[in-house]
């Protein structure tokens, strides 16, 4: 490695390491922490003052997750594994119908308010048991999340449990890809056979169904086969979450010594994504692409959002770390610099997470029921890893 990219690898690592420890864990921490209740708030405006007390249930997990995984990193802050200790219990106190599937907000206090077809709610619960079980050395929440896990299958593989999100046959991609890391971050404290054998289906299922090579993409949406649906729906390419795709699957090459197999796989989901996604007008990575270069639906379509700009940091990391070539590094510095020079917000903390394609702010709030904390410091968390691997690797 040169002097001047191992210099720059370790910038990167402080400013990700600084940049959590004293901007984005403090802010909700201090903002967001509900002490009464339990559990997060997330509808904050830009100085941190609650807009809305409906809690999402997703980020109750999400939370959860990240609180329990930074206080491995930095264990002079005990108050994350109890903030963490708090997303859990609320879950489990309000947030499960009585059917077993999750809501997905609820009141200030727990009352129910909406409930999806997804599992999504499951997963990242599933994720904050499994971290906090890691984090508080407590093998109960191990149990929990491996049962949660079994639970997410057995509802995804019983007809009619979940109603279908359309009228026709179909997969999605974000569900098969989310099980990877899922079933990768319960993995950390449990050895059940079912957690490999569904990241291998899900491995499969990408190959099989959703990478298609005509458009040299990952389509959001493909028929039971990986038919091409030809319409705005099967059209769809979300480069953010190609991304985070491609580095959910790096990681799990990293645990199996680099599997080439899995690094080629990933490296060209990764590339695909570049070409698709990322702006050489104003930088940083886009919302929505249509494979046959028609307009997307979707209003936001060429907005930027905070979110795939974390991903897209992740990813090219992986990418470098696990091939050395080049050309990842570039991605890498690219986007690190693109987010970390639009997104933050010098003046409150934390970022935004919504600007238009020209890098200007298209509305301050700091989060709602999608933006939380979770996409950003988990960036940061695991670049910090990777950064302490690649700049002292005879340490790993």
């Amino acid at each position: 490695m040169t002097a001047e990219n191992l210099t720059y690898l370790q910038k990167c690592r402080e400013r990700c390491a600084s940049d959590l420890v004293g901007n984005i864990l403090p802010f909700w921490m201090e903002h967001g922490l509900d002490t009464r209740n339990g559990g997060i708030y997330t509808c904050l405006d830009r100085e941190g003052t609650l807009m809305d007390p409906t809690k999402s249930v997703w980020f109750q997990g999400r939370f959860g997750y990240i609180a329990a995984c930074a206080s491995l990193f930095d264990r002079s802050h005990p108050e994350w594994l109890t903030a963490s200790k708090s997303a859990i219990d609320f879950l489990e106190t309000h947030c499960f119908d009585e059917d077993g599937h999750m809501f997905f907000s609820v009141t200030a206090d727990g009352q129910p308010i909406q409930k999806r077809r997804y599992v999504f709610s499951e997963c990242f619960a599933a994720m904050a048991m499994a971290e906090y079980a890691l984090a508080a050395n407590d093998r109960s929440y191990a149990e929990k999340a491996v049962a949660l896990f079994k639970r997410i299958l057995t509802m995804l593989d019983t007809p009619g449990f979940l109603e279908p999100k359309y009228r026709f046959e179909a997969r999605g991609h974000s569900i098969t890809m989310l099980l990877i890391n899922v079933a990768n971050v319960v993995g950390q404290v449990s050895d059940d056979p079912a957690l490999e054998t569904q990241i291998n289906r899900s491995i499969d299922e990408l190959k099989r169904y959703f990478m298609h090579e005509e458009y040299r993409t990952i389509l959001e949406c493909v028929g039971p086969q990986g038919e091409f649906i030809d319409t705005g729906i099967g059209r769809t390419i979300n480069p953010g979450h190609c991304m985070e795709t491609g580095w959910f699957i790096l990681d799990i090459a990293r645990k199996r010594g680099w599997d080439p197999a899995l690094v080629e796989m990933a490296t060209t989901i990764i590339d695909w994504a570049w070409d698709w996604g990322w702006d050489e007008a104003y930088g940083g990575m886009i919302n929505f692409r249509d494979c046959k270069h028609f307009p997307p639906q979707d209003y936001s379509q060429d907005m930027k959002f905070w979110w795939p700009q974390c991903e897209t940091i992740l990813a090219s990391l992986y990418a470098w770390q696990a091939t050395g070539n080049e050309k990842y590094l570039q991605m890498h510095r690219r986007a690190f610099e693109y987010a970390f020079g639009a997104f933050p917000d010098p003046v409150f903390g934390e970022w935004y997470g919504y600007l238009h394609r020209d890098g200007t702010v298209a509305q301050p709030a700091k989060g709602n029921l999608f933006k939380g904390p979770f996409h950003i410091p988990r960036m940061m968390l695991i670049a910090t890893r990777l950064y302490d691997e690649i700049l002292t690797p005879n340490e790993k």
